[in-house]
Protein backbone atom coordinates (compact mmCIF):
# COMPACT_ATOMS: atom_id res chain seq x y z
CA UNK A 1 0.00 0.00 0.00
CA UNK A 2 2.81 2.01 1.07
CA UNK A 3 4.46 1.88 -2.68
CA UNK A 4 0.98 2.30 -4.47
CA UNK A 5 0.78 5.77 -2.36
CA UNK A 6 3.77 6.72 -3.16
CA UNK A 7 4.33 6.17 -7.00
CA UNK A 8 0.68 7.19 -7.51
CA UNK A 9 0.86 10.33 -5.64
CA UNK A 10 4.66 11.12 -7.73
CA UNK A 11 3.22 10.37 -10.53
CA UNK A 12 0.32 13.01 -10.20
CA UNK A 13 3.05 15.86 -8.97
CA UNK A 14 5.18 15.02 -12.13
CA UNK A 15 2.10 15.36 -14.25
CA UNK A 16 0.42 18.36 -13.22
CA UNK A 17 4.04 20.29 -12.13
CA UNK A 18 6.21 19.10 -15.26
CA UNK A 19 4.29 16.50 -18.00
CA UNK A 20 0.99 18.80 -18.36
CA UNK A 21 2.66 21.60 -20.21
CA UNK A 22 4.37 18.95 -22.75
CA UNK A 23 1.82 17.11 -23.35
CA UNK A 24 -0.47 19.64 -24.77
CA UNK A 25 2.24 20.97 -26.56
CA UNK A 26 2.43 17.56 -28.42
CA UNK A 27 -1.13 17.39 -29.03
CA UNK A 28 -1.19 20.94 -30.83
CA UNK A 29 1.44 20.19 -33.11
CA UNK A 30 0.12 16.84 -33.58
CA UNK A 31 -3.86 18.47 -33.92
CA UNK A 32 -2.31 21.50 -35.69
CA UNK A 33 -3.54 25.44 -35.19
CA UNK A 34 -6.58 24.86 -37.17
CA UNK A 35 -8.46 28.17 -35.22
CA UNK A 36 -7.93 31.18 -37.66
CA UNK A 37 -7.25 34.44 -35.90
CA UNK A 38 -10.12 36.91 -36.51
CA UNK A 39 -9.68 40.08 -38.34
CA UNK A 40 -10.72 43.38 -36.24
CA UNK A 41 -14.07 44.04 -36.27
CA UNK A 42 -15.02 46.47 -38.77
CA UNK A 43 -17.26 49.38 -36.61
CA UNK A 44 -15.83 49.30 -33.18
CA UNK A 45 -18.43 47.58 -30.56
CA UNK A 46 -19.35 49.64 -27.75
CA UNK A 47 -17.43 48.66 -24.39
CA UNK A 48 -18.43 49.15 -20.66
CA UNK A 49 -15.21 48.89 -19.40
CA UNK A 50 -15.22 48.25 -15.78
CA UNK A 51 -13.58 49.26 -12.82
CA UNK A 52 -13.73 47.70 -9.68
CA UNK A 53 -11.97 49.86 -6.92
CA UNK A 54 -11.24 49.77 -2.98
CA UNK A 55 -9.29 52.40 -1.17
CA UNK A 56 -7.75 53.00 -4.51
CA UNK A 57 -7.33 56.87 -4.58
CA UNK A 58 -3.66 56.40 -5.12
CA UNK A 59 -3.59 55.03 -8.46
CA UNK A 60 -7.36 55.83 -9.65
CA UNK A 61 -6.95 58.98 -11.51
CA UNK A 62 -3.95 57.04 -13.46
CA UNK A 63 -5.91 54.23 -14.36
CA UNK A 64 -8.38 56.39 -15.85
CA UNK A 65 -6.21 58.29 -17.65
CA UNK A 66 -4.82 55.23 -19.30
CA UNK A 67 -8.50 53.86 -20.03
CA UNK A 68 -9.26 57.29 -21.90
CA UNK A 69 -5.84 57.19 -23.91
CA UNK A 70 -6.82 53.75 -25.44
CA UNK A 71 -6.36 53.17 -29.12
CA UNK A 72 -10.81 53.12 -29.43
CA UNK A 73 -13.30 55.53 -29.81
CA UNK A 74 -14.49 58.03 -27.10
CA UNK A 75 -18.05 57.44 -28.47
CA UNK A 76 -17.87 53.99 -27.77
CA UNK A 77 -15.89 53.06 -24.86
CA UNK A 78 -17.98 53.55 -21.61
CA UNK A 79 -15.49 53.89 -18.61
CA UNK A 80 -17.10 52.98 -15.27
CA UNK A 81 -15.46 53.18 -11.58
CA UNK A 82 -17.22 50.77 -9.75
CA UNK A 83 -16.30 52.16 -6.14
CA UNK A 84 -16.89 49.31 -3.39
CA UNK A 85 -17.51 51.67 -0.46
CA UNK A 86 -16.60 55.14 -0.50
CA UNK A 87 -13.76 54.66 2.39
CA UNK A 88 -11.45 57.26 0.44
CA UNK A 89 -11.24 59.70 -2.01
CA UNK A 90 -11.46 56.71 -4.82
CA UNK A 91 -14.73 58.10 -6.05
CA UNK A 92 -13.65 61.93 -6.51
CA UNK A 93 -10.70 61.26 -8.24
CA UNK A 94 -12.07 59.24 -10.89
CA UNK A 95 -14.75 61.44 -11.73
CA UNK A 96 -12.35 64.07 -11.69
CA UNK A 97 -9.94 62.01 -14.05
CA UNK A 98 -12.81 61.50 -16.54
CA UNK A 99 -14.51 58.68 -15.81
CA UNK A 100 -17.89 58.23 -17.58
CA UNK A 101 -20.05 57.21 -14.63
CA UNK A 102 -18.25 56.59 -10.90
CA UNK A 103 -20.81 54.24 -9.09
CA UNK A 104 -20.49 54.23 -4.96
CA UNK A 105 -21.63 51.23 -3.55
CA UNK A 106 -21.36 49.77 0.12
CA UNK A 107 -19.31 48.01 0.64
CA UNK A 108 -20.24 44.49 -0.94
CA UNK A 109 -17.02 42.89 -2.22
CA UNK A 110 -15.05 43.23 -5.92
CA UNK A 111 -17.87 40.76 -7.55
CA UNK A 112 -20.80 42.82 -5.84
CA UNK A 113 -19.16 45.88 -6.94
CA UNK A 114 -18.59 44.48 -10.69
CA UNK A 115 -22.09 43.13 -10.74
CA UNK A 116 -23.60 46.36 -10.35
CA UNK A 117 -21.24 47.99 -12.86
CA UNK A 118 -22.80 45.48 -15.42
CA UNK A 119 -26.61 46.50 -14.76
CA UNK A 120 -25.74 50.06 -15.13
CA UNK A 121 -23.72 49.45 -18.44
CA UNK A 122 -24.78 49.88 -21.87
CA UNK A 123 -21.80 48.44 -23.88
CA UNK A 124 -21.91 45.43 -26.84
CA UNK A 125 -18.97 44.01 -24.66
CA UNK A 126 -17.79 44.32 -21.25
CA UNK A 127 -14.52 44.61 -20.40
CA UNK A 128 -12.71 44.31 -16.95
CA UNK A 129 -9.66 45.73 -15.09
CA UNK A 130 -8.24 46.06 -12.11
CA UNK A 131 -7.35 50.02 -10.70
CA UNK A 132 -3.55 49.33 -10.80
CA UNK A 133 -3.31 47.44 -14.49
CA UNK A 134 -2.81 49.68 -17.33
CA UNK A 135 -3.17 48.92 -20.19
CA UNK A 136 -1.05 48.85 -24.03
CA UNK A 137 -2.81 51.38 -26.32
CA UNK A 138 -4.10 48.58 -28.72
CA UNK A 139 -4.78 46.12 -25.85
CA UNK A 140 -8.87 46.92 -26.45
CA UNK A 141 -8.30 46.25 -29.75
CA UNK A 142 -6.55 42.95 -29.74
CA UNK A 143 -8.92 42.06 -26.69
CA UNK A 144 -12.23 42.47 -28.38
CA UNK A 145 -11.05 40.92 -31.86
CA UNK A 146 -10.95 37.69 -30.75
CA UNK A 147 -15.05 38.12 -30.55
CA UNK A 148 -15.43 38.41 -34.27
CA UNK A 149 -15.89 34.19 -33.28
CA UNK A 150 -19.52 34.28 -32.12
CA UNK A 151 -18.90 31.04 -30.54
CA UNK A 152 -16.55 32.98 -28.07
CA UNK A 153 -17.81 34.52 -24.67
CA UNK A 154 -14.75 35.33 -22.60
CA UNK A 155 -11.51 36.20 -23.28
CA UNK A 156 -8.14 37.40 -20.88
CA UNK A 157 -4.98 39.36 -22.33
CA UNK A 158 -1.37 38.89 -20.97
CA UNK A 159 -0.49 40.31 -18.00
CA UNK A 160 3.28 41.25 -17.40
CA UNK A 161 4.51 42.11 -14.07
CA UNK A 162 6.99 44.92 -14.25
CA UNK A 163 8.45 44.82 -10.34
CA UNK A 164 11.25 42.56 -10.85
CA UNK A 165 13.21 43.74 -7.88
CA UNK A 166 12.96 42.10 -4.55
CA UNK A 167 13.18 37.75 -4.39
CA UNK A 168 9.87 37.67 -5.36
CA UNK A 169 10.00 34.71 -8.59
CA UNK A 170 6.17 35.35 -9.39
CA UNK A 171 7.40 35.78 -12.99
CA UNK A 172 8.94 33.00 -13.57
CA UNK A 173 5.86 30.86 -12.87
CA UNK A 174 3.68 33.35 -14.36
CA UNK A 175 5.61 33.28 -17.62
CA UNK A 176 4.86 29.30 -17.48
CA UNK A 177 1.34 29.75 -16.41
CA UNK A 178 0.58 31.93 -19.51
CA UNK A 179 2.19 29.45 -21.91
CA UNK A 180 0.20 26.64 -20.67
CA UNK A 181 -2.77 29.66 -20.84
CA UNK A 182 -2.17 29.42 -24.64
CA UNK A 183 -1.64 26.13 -25.36
CA UNK A 184 -5.16 25.47 -23.61
CA UNK A 185 -7.06 28.33 -25.60
CA UNK A 186 -5.87 26.90 -28.81
CA UNK A 187 -6.90 23.21 -28.25
CA UNK A 188 -10.56 24.11 -25.95
CA UNK A 189 -10.41 26.92 -23.92
CA UNK A 190 -8.63 28.34 -20.48
CA UNK A 191 -8.81 26.96 -17.12
CA UNK A 192 -8.85 30.08 -15.89
CA UNK A 193 -8.10 34.11 -15.99
CA UNK A 194 -6.76 37.15 -14.34
CA UNK A 195 -8.60 40.16 -13.39
CA UNK A 196 -6.44 42.68 -14.69
CA UNK A 197 -7.56 42.64 -18.64
CA UNK A 198 -10.37 40.29 -19.73
CA UNK A 199 -13.82 40.69 -21.43
CA UNK A 200 -17.40 38.74 -21.34
CA UNK A 201 -19.96 38.99 -23.91
CA UNK A 202 -23.05 40.27 -21.99
CA UNK A 203 -25.45 37.51 -22.38
CA UNK A 204 -22.28 35.44 -21.41
CA UNK A 205 -22.33 37.52 -18.01
CA UNK A 206 -23.20 35.30 -14.67
CA UNK A 207 -23.63 36.67 -11.39
CA UNK A 208 -22.34 33.85 -8.61
CA UNK A 209 -21.49 34.27 -4.71
CA UNK A 210 -19.33 37.47 -4.52
CA UNK A 211 -16.69 35.24 -2.76
CA UNK A 212 -16.16 33.42 -6.11
CA UNK A 213 -14.10 35.59 -7.63
CA UNK A 214 -13.93 35.56 -11.84
CA UNK A 215 -10.68 34.44 -12.59
CA UNK A 216 -11.45 31.22 -11.99
CA UNK A 217 -15.13 31.09 -11.93
CA UNK A 218 -16.32 32.26 -15.21
CA UNK A 219 -14.05 30.23 -17.63
CA UNK A 220 -14.93 27.06 -16.41
CA UNK A 221 -18.78 27.71 -16.14
CA UNK A 222 -19.18 29.53 -19.29
CA UNK A 223 -17.32 26.41 -21.35
CA UNK A 224 -20.01 24.47 -19.28
CA UNK A 225 -22.79 26.41 -21.32
CA UNK A 226 -21.67 26.22 -24.47
CA UNK A 227 -18.96 29.06 -24.93
CA UNK A 228 -15.31 29.32 -25.38
CA UNK A 229 -13.19 30.98 -23.04
CA UNK A 230 -10.16 31.89 -24.87
CA UNK A 231 -6.21 33.91 -23.96
CA UNK A 232 -6.03 36.66 -26.63
CA UNK A 233 -1.94 37.76 -25.79
CA UNK A 234 -1.52 40.33 -27.97
CA UNK A 235 -3.59 42.18 -25.31
CA UNK A 236 -1.45 43.29 -22.88
CA UNK A 237 -1.54 45.07 -19.60
CA UNK A 238 1.19 45.58 -16.58
CA UNK A 239 0.75 45.79 -13.30
CA UNK A 240 3.05 45.47 -10.74
CA UNK A 241 4.33 42.43 -8.29
CA UNK A 242 4.37 41.86 -4.87
CA UNK A 243 8.28 42.36 -3.71
CA UNK A 244 8.94 39.74 -2.05
CA UNK A 245 8.57 36.10 -1.84
CA UNK A 246 6.85 35.97 1.51
CA UNK A 247 4.40 38.46 0.02
CA UNK A 248 3.63 36.40 -2.96
CA UNK A 249 2.85 33.69 -0.50
CA UNK A 250 0.59 35.73 1.58
CA UNK A 251 -1.29 36.53 -1.51
CA UNK A 252 -1.61 33.44 -2.61
CA UNK A 253 -2.92 32.47 0.24
CA UNK A 254 -5.85 35.10 0.06
CA UNK A 255 -6.10 34.05 -3.24
CA UNK A 256 -6.70 30.75 -2.16
CA UNK A 257 -9.08 31.05 0.25
CA UNK A 258 -11.50 32.40 -2.49
CA UNK A 259 -11.10 29.77 -5.19
CA UNK A 260 -11.21 26.79 -2.71
CA UNK A 261 -15.04 27.13 -2.53
CA UNK A 262 -15.24 27.41 -6.08
CA UNK A 263 -13.58 24.10 -6.18
CA UNK A 264 -15.28 22.42 -3.51
CA UNK A 265 -19.34 23.94 -3.99
CA UNK A 266 -18.86 26.11 -6.95
CA UNK A 267 -19.23 23.39 -9.43
CA UNK A 268 -15.40 23.18 -10.69
CA UNK A 269 -15.11 19.27 -9.88
CA UNK A 270 -18.40 18.89 -11.66
CA UNK A 271 -17.68 16.99 -14.62
CA UNK A 272 -21.26 17.87 -16.36
CA UNK A 273 -20.65 20.27 -19.36
CA UNK A 274 -17.43 19.86 -20.00
CA UNK A 275 -16.03 18.44 -23.17
CA UNK A 276 -13.39 15.70 -22.29
CA UNK A 277 -10.25 17.36 -23.35
CA UNK A 278 -11.36 20.43 -21.16
CA UNK A 279 -12.39 17.66 -18.44
CA UNK A 280 -8.70 16.36 -18.99
CA UNK A 281 -7.70 20.12 -18.56
CA UNK A 282 -9.61 21.19 -15.31
CA UNK A 283 -8.04 17.99 -13.80
CA UNK A 284 -4.64 18.20 -14.67
CA UNK A 285 -4.43 22.25 -14.35
CA UNK A 286 -6.60 23.35 -11.72
CA UNK A 287 -7.87 19.99 -9.43
CA UNK A 288 -4.09 18.34 -9.26
CA UNK A 289 -2.55 22.08 -9.01
CA UNK A 290 -4.69 22.74 -5.80
CA UNK A 291 -3.78 19.20 -4.38
CA UNK A 292 -0.23 19.62 -4.95
CA UNK A 293 0.14 20.00 -0.96
CA UNK A 294 -1.86 16.79 -0.54
CA UNK A 295 -0.04 15.50 -2.27
CA UNK A 296 4.06 16.30 -1.73
CA UNK A 297 2.22 15.51 2.27
CA UNK A 298 1.16 11.42 0.86
CA UNK A 299 4.68 10.98 -1.00
CA UNK A 300 6.53 12.18 2.42
CA UNK A 301 4.49 9.84 4.33
CA UNK A 302 4.98 6.81 1.73
CA UNK A 303 8.50 7.74 1.84
CA UNK A 304 8.34 7.54 5.45
CA UNK A 305 7.00 4.34 5.75
CA UNK A 306 9.21 3.09 3.00
CA UNK A 307 12.96 3.95 4.28
CA UNK A 308 14.56 0.82 4.23
CA UNK A 309 15.24 0.55 0.50
CA UNK A 310 17.33 2.69 -1.10
CA UNK A 311 15.31 3.94 -3.65
CA UNK A 312 13.12 5.22 -1.04
CA UNK A 313 16.04 6.63 0.49
CA UNK A 314 17.24 8.54 -2.25
CA UNK A 315 13.63 10.38 -2.79
CA UNK A 316 13.56 10.57 1.16
CA UNK A 317 17.17 12.84 0.28
CA UNK A 318 15.92 14.69 -2.89
CA UNK A 319 12.46 15.81 -0.80
CA UNK A 320 15.02 17.24 1.80
CA UNK A 321 17.47 18.73 -0.54
CA UNK A 322 14.20 20.74 -1.90
CA UNK A 323 13.37 22.00 2.15
CA UNK A 324 16.85 22.74 2.95
CA UNK A 325 17.16 24.65 -0.34
CA UNK A 326 14.09 26.83 0.32
CA UNK A 327 15.36 27.43 3.81
CA UNK A 328 18.38 28.38 2.19
CA UNK A 329 16.69 31.08 -0.51
CA UNK A 330 15.12 32.70 3.04
CA UNK A 331 19.05 33.78 3.51
CA UNK A 332 21.38 33.68 -0.07
CA UNK A 333 19.49 35.35 -2.99
CA UNK A 334 20.44 33.06 -4.97
CA UNK A 335 18.03 32.25 -8.20
CA UNK A 336 18.00 28.74 -7.81
CA UNK A 337 17.81 28.69 -4.17
CA UNK A 338 14.84 31.44 -4.64
CA UNK A 339 12.93 29.00 -6.65
CA UNK A 340 12.86 26.31 -4.59
CA UNK A 341 11.22 29.01 -1.48
CA UNK A 342 8.87 29.99 -4.49
CA UNK A 343 7.92 26.83 -4.63
CA UNK A 344 7.32 25.79 -0.80
CA UNK A 345 5.89 28.68 0.34
CA UNK A 346 3.42 29.30 -2.22
CA UNK A 347 2.71 25.33 -2.44
CA UNK A 348 1.88 25.74 1.17
CA UNK A 349 -0.11 28.70 0.05
CA UNK A 350 -2.51 26.27 -1.17
CA UNK A 351 -2.82 24.58 2.10
CA UNK A 352 -3.22 27.68 3.95
CA UNK A 353 -5.94 28.59 2.03
CA UNK A 354 -8.11 26.18 2.34
CA UNK A 355 -7.21 26.54 6.35
CA UNK A 356 -8.07 30.36 6.08
CA UNK A 357 -11.38 28.86 4.12
CA UNK A 358 -12.49 25.83 6.42
CA UNK A 359 -11.56 27.34 9.52
CA UNK A 360 -13.03 31.14 8.68
CA UNK A 361 -14.81 31.27 6.08
CA UNK A 362 -14.10 33.98 3.36
CA UNK A 363 -14.68 36.97 3.12
CA UNK A 364 -16.10 39.06 -0.06
CA UNK A 365 -14.19 42.06 0.49
CA UNK A 366 -10.13 42.16 -1.06
CA UNK A 367 -7.35 44.66 0.48
CA UNK A 368 -4.72 45.22 -2.13
CA UNK A 369 -1.36 42.82 -1.87
CA UNK A 370 1.27 45.07 -0.61
CA UNK A 371 3.91 46.37 -2.90
CA UNK A 372 1.46 46.82 -5.67
CA UNK A 373 0.30 50.88 -5.51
Amino acid sequence: MARLVFWLSTVLLVWTQALYGPFLLALRRLRGDARASAAPPAAAPRVSLIVAAYREEAVIAAKVANALGLDWPRDRLELIVAVDGAADDTAERARAAGADRVLELPRGGKVRAQDAAVRAASGDLLAFSDANALWAPDALVALTTVFEDPAVGYACGQVRFVNDAGTNQEGVYWRYELWLRAQESALASVTGGNGAIYAVRPEAYLEMDPIMGHDLSLPFNLVKRGWRAVYAPEAVATEKMVPSIEGEWRRKRRMMSHAWPIVLRGGLLSPRGYPPLYALMIASHRVLRYATPGLHALTAAATVALWRRPLYRAAAAAQLALLAAALAGGKVPSRPLLLARYYVLTTAALAGGLYDHLRHGTSAGWEAPEGTR
